[in-house]
């Protein structure tokens, strides 16, 4: 089954050439089904590029999608232009009446402020408390798992000592968890950022349970009950490019910087990079779409301001 997004959303085009089913708005009024309403708060400073790359791993599963995108309403996005944002993006305001089957919080380039300085904090906040009732499952990446763990449970993050730049192995912990079914025992994710959270601080917390680590990376992954919330430290929605263009640009930049790890075959910037996680960030996100949203999402949207929901 197809996702649904705007008409003239630049990933369509991308999308149908790699043969991922899009629906179009106008297409799916002819449709009699309950789709999943997914919302996306996109905090990424390439929002094409983020939108594309969520709405592929989406989109490529029987599960028929509705996508609705925000970002935050006082914030003013530098590479991506406002015609693009006035014509597919939403305020917070604009949908917070709604109940939505599942949210996504994107990662973030502001990993070295402290959380409280970020401009859009009190947003940020507002929509991760307004998330308890009004979203049956929330998927926090990178920074924003950072952000989730730290609101909602006053876990901190750390500054590594260096950058953590790369693809990294990580290790299945529990292959009977939902999230992690039919994957492998080794699995490979793309990582970058300056800072982490301790294992230590995470497990003193009640209800919180890590599903997936790594010796070079940390933590990966981390549920609440209920799969209410879930936490990926990496970004397995990458594209095989994504890597290379950071690289790039910190190099332009005059930053001391290394080629990601285990990323060029050969740690050759000149060759094209060798990609090795697409498989299972299509099969995290169609674990998560089947069993911690459709599987227990109510018929009845408007039941999720219950706030209950099961195993």
């Amino acid at each position: 089954m197809p996702i649904k997004i705007p008409n003239a959303l630049p990933a369509t085009d991308t999308l149908r050439s790699e043969n991922i089913f899009v629906m179009t708005e106008t297409r799916a009024m002819t449709q009699d089904i309950r789709p999943l309403q997914l919302l996306l708060l996109n905090l990424m400073p390439t929002k094409i590029d983020t939108e594309t790359q969520l709405a592929r791993v989406l989109g490529n599963t029987p599960l028929q999608i509705e996508l609705e995108l925000i970002a935050p309403a006082g914030h003013v996005s530098k590479n991506t232009s406002q015609e693009h944002m006035l014509s597919f993006y939403k305020t917070f305001d604009q949908v917070k009446h709604r109940s939505f089957d599942g949210l996504i919080i994107t990662g973030a380039p502001v990993e070295l402020m402290d959380f409280e300085e970020v401009d859009y904090w009190p947003e940020l906040c507002e929509i991760m408390e307004w998330s308890k009732i009004h979203a049956h499952s929330t998927l926090h990446i990178c920074w924003g798992a950072q952000a989730g763990l730290y609101y909602h449970y006053g876990i901190p993050k750390k500054l590594l000592d260096k950058k953590l730049f790369g693809v990294f192995q990580h290790t299945v912990e529990d292959p009977n968890f939902i999230l992690f079914r039919g994957f492998d025992d080794k699995f490979w994710v793309p990582h970058s950022r300056n800072t982490t959270v301790d294992r230590a601080d995470i497990e003193a917390v009640p209800g919180l349970k890590v599903l997936s680590a790594s010796p070079e990376a940390g933590v990966y992954a981390v549920k609440s009950e209920g799969c209410k919330q879930v936490f990926l430290m990496g970004h397995a929605e990458y594209d095989p490019g994504t890597l290379n263009k950071e690289y790039i640009r910190d190099v332009k930049a005059g930053i001391d910087i290394l080629p990601p790890e285990n990323y060029f075959p050969g740690d050759d910037p000149t060759q094209p990079p060798l990609v090795r996680w697409r498989s299972c960030a299509h099969l995290l996100y169609a674990n998560w779409l089947n069993y911690c949203v459709y599987q227990t999402t109510p018929y009845d949207i408007s039941e999720i301001k219950s706030g209950t929901r099961t195993e």
